[in-house]
């Protein structure tokens, strides 16, 4: 009933994670590899039988649609190598599959990345789960589910959860998977230069790098070319464009993304970024106030938007303003992490 359709090059160090949570919830695996120098077809020859070479033209959604193509089953789940299955609920998929043949199924995945303060989770939605009658790729980085008859689809949250792991800092140091994704992206570029999504996308590249100036340019091109802030990369283009600012100092011109408040303020994490925005422009009271709203909400995409970081902020901010009993409380309010517990321990010493 299901395929899992993956494409991999040089996956030697994840590839049997992957493979072996994977093989529990599927029907076939096929596995299509772009040119590996290293064991990691031997690897896919573990789980299936059907590993098919493709050679590499520059071109995601070629290969992606090429190892759709080689499935038996309609019903397709795409994941990356460097992508683990965490949970996936069987019976909630093969009532999707039965009821929604022209819906796609949006998985939750779970973004390990690494900054200053140590291990972060940045929690996102992403299309993956569809039928291939009616679907396939288009897109030659950043690839895109679109329906064969181009028009527009409606998408299903699914009980399938997996963690991403391409973007820890060991895997992006033994790989040169950023600066691929800068090339393929600046050559799309010449092709569609009025293109909102390839211009995030290559702004997200260079944020991952650091190189924050670069990302200002890339993302202030695809806000300008952009016709529809309720997209799906939007709230979090404009996130990046403001944590981007923020990484250079430019704090007063930060304040620009109250532009964008109309679209996003039912967002945590939107709502987070303004209240860190006032918090580096000196406007504590705000700051506080907003950090607060953050508090109201369910759910967000940073782990601990909802919960410990404005909490710690807020006393942050308090302690700042030597208000040490007030900054205590709100320290104590966020559990065991680690920011807090340093400041209530230093505060004490």
């Amino acid at each position: 009933m299901l395929t899992l359709c993956m494409i991999v090059k040089n996956e030697k160090f994840t590839l049997e994670k992957c493979l072996k949570k994977a093989s529990k919830f599927v029907d076939e695996i096929i596995i299509v590899d772009t040119g590996s120098s290293d064991n990691t077809k031997e690897i896919a020859l573990r789980y299936t039988d059907k590993v098919y070479d493709f050679k590499w033209c520059d071109d995601f959604s070629k290969a992606r649609n090429f190892s759709i193509e080689k499935a038996s089953n309609d019903w397709i789940l795409v994941l990356d190598a460097d992508e683990i299955i965490e949970s996936f609920n069987i019976e909630e998929i093969k009532e999707f599959c039965i009821n929604s043949y022209n819906k796609v199924g949006r998985i939750k995945c779970i973004n390990e990345y690494e900054d200053i303060y140590g291990t972060k989770k940045y929690i996102e939605r992403v299309n993956r789960l569809f039928n291939k009658c009616y679907f396939e790729y288009e897109g030659i980085i950043h690839e895109q589910i679109v329906m064969k008859n181009k028009s527009t689809y409606k998408t299903n949250e699914i009980d399938v959860c997996v963690k991403h792991i391409g973007y820890s800092k060991e895997v992006v140091e033994r790989t040169n998977k950023i600066q691929r994704n800068i090339e393929l992206l600046q050559k799309s570029i010449k092709v569609n230069n009025k293109d909102s999504y390839l211009y995030y996308q290559l702004g997200k590249s260079y944020f991952m790098k650091k190189e924050y100036k670069n990302a200002i340019i890339q993302f202030e091109k695809a806000i300008q070319f952009i016709d529809d802030f309720y997209y799906e990369y939007a709230e979090d283009l404009i996130e990046s464009y403001g944590y981007s600012l923020i990484n250079l100092n430019s704090f007063n011109k930060s304040l620009c993304l109250y532009d964008y408040e109309k679209y996003y303020s039912n967002s945590a994490d939107f709502m987070f970024l303004l209240g860190i925005i006032e918090m580096n422009n000196g406007n504590f009271q705000k700051s506080a106030e907003t950090f607060l709203k953050c508090t109201e909400f369910k759910e967000g995409k940073i782990e601990g938007v909802t919960t410990f970081l404005p909490l710690y902020n807020i006393g942050v901010i308090f302690e700042c303003l030597g208000m040490v009993e007030q900054a205590i409380q709100y320290y104590s309010q966020c559990g065991d992490y680690s920011l807090a517990v340093n400041r209530i321990n230093n505060i004490n010493s």
